[in-house]
């Protein structure tokens, strides 16, 4: 028997790093590795007084230590592998320091941008690649779609480069096949605008999928049956990338609880000024709603949905793209539950249980035309939006003294045109934009019995209410300036002009045997609005080194002219403001950054926060605005510290913000013996105060193929309120933690956890309420019984303080796959609601009440299916 013993070196290397002054630099990063392209074998980051220490193990002879810090040369050199001490000086860099490679298994750091290896974040089970990005440190995929890199949502999200779904980027992240992507890239301090790289930095974040094959032909499709109910569940995506060429195009359709309207969301970041005009669609009225449940929609969600979707990219020629975006979505869904709320009025509680079945009716049409060059010399970006909504609703509710029928119906239109050109002009960038739409609305609601006899109709029932509105804007902003960079400093005047015309025209009528009858003029609007904005903004940026100032000064004059003929109502208001927005950031080190921002803003309020006659916006809310316009100015202020370093996989965040309002409003609420409330609004000064803290970690261990991650969330409000002719003050007390892993225990075993606790506290007018305590506890076990099968067991828990019965829910499914490797073809096999929970129970508060809401969920359920993927 022989005995070999094999020992490496251990080597100490320390030292202090210092600049031309023989000043410590702190943050420098101090790399060992085997030569100057090897891998890293060990790393260091110096301290405030610049001193460092790395311990490193390796049989090598000698090493290559290289010291870098931003702003300055990077010094290097070749080291024996022996215990020694280093004084290393570093001189100034006339040149930004272009790139840092920090390079680990998982993660790779190029300058700004970090590769994330997919590959080393996939597991068996894990098909598309947004089950792979929500394992990746540093980066979030919120319940809705949204992604977040360091707690900030993107900016832009690009496959190959190319932006083809102009934010709408969940319907590629639930389709496109982790197995074709080799790296997810996210670009930090991204500018999207070619020409301005170099000028206006960018403090966003981007993402960008890297295929692995430069031509990509794929896709899935599903087919799905089940019961009870009978079930069914169609999916087809299919998919092309190429340099020239990209699309998606799906049609799905299931009444399984599976929302496929999140998959068309926008979730754009608008880059057109401060007040950019939008086409959102606006509900003045609607059938009472329940409060949905906090948890997967596959739970509760009673839908029949069809969705058919066009996205595609075509390179006219270089550097110059024309996509198209047409979405259509059919949906029939259902609600059933109640709702129990307690009103707190400074002299009074009162008391309503509403037993609800809501039937809502969706078709949406949504098309996106883009037309973009983006190249260093030249900018061109149009936008064509054209938009339809014909939506309806139809509710029932049962009150313990009433049946109450709702019947809404509610359409929307609207189209804009967005258009932003750069050109260069001598030494400067000249740039023009614009921004134009139109939207319209005629929206109906009907309510039987009639309600508010007693403010309507002097106590007397009637036998149905009917509110008609009809609404229409229009609005241009046109904008035009130049970039130009003097001495450091980039200067970015503009001059603009903004013009928004709505019109308002609303009636109430009594429905009754006799006929209709229209109410009077305190129940009738004929609203002309007008608001123009004529500005003058300069921005400045200033970039060196490792410092970041951005100004920008607006000065705005502001007109209103508001006129409602039929009530013999009218105001005007002129205004000149000044609203400057600072931002300030600092790389501290390699890993380090903080941020500081300030602004002052002032907002006047629009259409729907100022009209003279009541509008009855659901059966027991009587509201109108017959006020001033309405004037806020606030001052809001934020510091953000961030740290990550990608060669250990850990990120970690820091914020507070603090705002404070000062309003010329105060609302009020009156609350009748049934619960019905009269909503109005009285001129007096007022203030609210908002304080937030946020702190959030996550971290990948490479040696049990797990990331955690960690944060915390506290805030506190307060603010006046009028209820019942009584000033209150009103304060709103929340703190939030969540904890996530995400975990490849073993080769047979994986593991997927979420818990979230929440506090909420209310106090009004010096009466603390009780407080709400809310759990939710997500545990997913995956099985890997073979290479081509694995079964997984998901529970949930949910648990509230308030509820007198019910307080814990409790969920179970069951998930068996088995993959023909051959042919690509996943069967499944999912057992939903194991424990057959009919119903939830949630509860929260508003200013002055409780609310409990009872959701029914859907049935236990058995659903097979067939996934194909090409």
């Amino acid at each position: 028997m022989s005995i070999c013993v094999s020992s490496y070196a251990q080597s100490l290397i320390s030292g202090k790093v210092s600049n031309e002054n023989n000043s410590g630099l702190s943050g420098a990063t101090v790399m060992v590795s085997k030569d100057s392209t090897g891998s890293i074998l060990s790393y260091g980051i110096s301290n405030g007084e610049g001193n460092f220490k790395i311990k490193l193990s390796s049989e090598l002879d000698s090493l290559y230590l290289k010291i870098s810090y931003l702003g300055y040369k990077s010094w290097s050199k070749v080291i024996q592998n022996t215990d020694q001490e280093l004084e290393v000086q570093l001189s100034p860099s006339s040149e930004e320091l272009k790139e840092v490679l920090v390079r680990s298994k998982e993660i790779e750091q190029r300058g700004d941008t970090l590769n994330y290896s997919v590959s080393a974040f996939t597991d068996q089970k894990d098909r598309v690649i947004a089950d792979v990005l929500k394992k990746m440190p540093g980066i979030e995929v919120m319940p809705g779609g949204q992604i977040k890199y360091q707690g900030e949502l993107i900016e832009k999200y690009y496959i190959e480069g190319l932006d083809l779904l102009e934010g709408r980027y969940s319907l590629a992240n639930n389709n496109i096949a982790a197995k074709d992507v080799s790296q997810v890239q996210i670009l930090e301090n991204h500018q999207p605008i070619k020409m301005l790289d170099s000028l206006v930095f960018s403090e966003r974040a981007s993402l960008n999928i890297k295929l692995k094959k430069e031509v990509t032909v794929s896709g899935n499709a599903e087919l799905g049956s089940g019961f009870s109910p009978l079930l069914w569940k169609v999916k087809a995506t299919p998919m092309l990338f190429t340099k020239k060429n990209q699309a998606i195009v799906t049609y799905q359709a299931n009444n399984t609880g599976s929302d496929a309207s999140r998959e068309i969301r926008d979730f754009s970041i608008e880059d057109f000024g401060r007040e950019e005009f939008n086409i959102s669609k606006s509900d003045w009225l609607s059938v009472r709603q329940l409060a949905e449940p906090p948890f997967t929609q596959e739970r509760w969600l009673d839908n029949n949905v069809h969705l058919g979707s066009v996205n595609y990219l075509i390179r006219l020629k270089k550097e110059v793209d024309l996509k198209a975006n047409i979405s259509y979505l059919n949906d029939a869904q259902q609600q059933i539950g109640n709702t129990q709320t307690r009103f707190f009025t400074p002299t009074d509680t009162i008391d309503l249980l509403e037993n609800t079945t809501n039937d809502l009716f969706m078709n949406t049409l949504q098309s996106k035309f883009t037309l973009e060059r983006n190249t260093n010399d030249n900018y061109l970006k149009n936008e064509l939006e054209i938009n339809g909504f014909w939506d309806s609703q139809r509710g029932q509710i049962m009150t313990e003294n009433d049946e109450v029928q709702q019947q809404l119906s509610n359409p929307f239109t609207a189209i804009r045109n967005k258009l932003r050109f750069l050109k260069p002009v001598g030494k400067q960038l000249v740039t023009f934009r614009s921004n134009t739409g139109f939207t319209e609305a005629n929206q109906s609601l009907e309510v039987s019995p009639g309600q508010f006899e007693n403010s309507l109709n002097s106590g007397q029932a009637f036998d149905a209410i009917q509110q008609t509105i009809q609404t229409t804007t229009f609005f241009t902003d046109n904008t035009v300036g130049f970039t130009k960079q003097m001495k450091g400093i980039t200067v970015s005047p503009e001059v603009g002009i903004s013009v928004k015309n709505q019109f308002l025209g609303s009636q109430l009528r009594f429905l009754d045997t006799d006929g209709v009858e229209i109410l009077g003029r305190d129940f009738q609007n004929d609203l002309d609005f007008l608001s123009s904005r004529f500005y003058v903004t300069s921005k400045f940026t200033y970039k060196r080194n490792n410092w970041n100032v951005r100004l920008t000064t607006p000065v705005n004059f502001r007109s209103f002219d508001i006129e409602d003929e039929s009530l013999n109502e009218s105001q005007s208001l002129s205004r000149l403001t000044f609203e400057p927005n600072l931002y300030i950031r600092n790389k501290i080190s390699a890993f380090w950054e903080t941020s500081v921002s300030a602004n002052l803003s002032n907002d006047f309020g629009d259409l729907q926060r100022l009209y003279y006659g009541f509008i009855l916006n659901n059966y027991r809310n009587l509201q109108r605005y017959n006020s001033p316009l309405p004037e806020n100015f606030s001052q809001n202020y934020s510091w953000r510290l961030r740290f990550r370093n990608p060669l250990k996989s850990l990120f970690a965040s820091l914020s507070y913000s603090f705002s404070r309002t000062k309003r010329n409003l105060l609302y009020s609420n009156e609350i009748d013996q049934n619960a019905a409330s009269i909503f109005e609004a009285i001129e007096q000064d007022n203030f609210s105060n908002s304080h937030r803290l946020n702190v959030k970690a996550s971290k990948y261990f490479r040696n049990i193929n797990t990331t955690f991650s960690i944060g915390s969330n506290y805030s506190i409000s307060n603010r006046e309120q009028i209820l019942n002719s009584n000033l209150a003050d009103v304060e709103n007390q929340t703190i939030g933690f969540n904890f996530d892993v995400e975990s490849e225990i073993t080769d047979w075993l994986s593991s997927s956890y979420m818990g979230n606790f929440n506090y909420l506290q209310t106090r009004f007018k010096d009466r603390d309420f009780d407080e709400i305590r809310t759990q939710l506890h997500e545990l997913d076990l995956f099985f890997y019984v073979a290479d081509n099968q694995y079964f997984s067991l998901d529970t949930e828990y949910y648990f509230n303080n308030i509820s007198e019965e019910n307080r814990n829910n409790y969920f179970l499914n069951f998930n068996y796959q088995y993959t023909f490797e051959e042919i690509g073809i996943d069967l499944n096999a999912s057992w939903n609601n194991v424990l057959n929970t009919d119903e939830f129970i949630r509860v929260s508060n508003t200013d002055f009440s409780y609310v409990q809401s009872t959701y029914l969920l859907r049935p236990s359920q058995i659903l097979v299916s067939l996934k194909f993927l090409f």
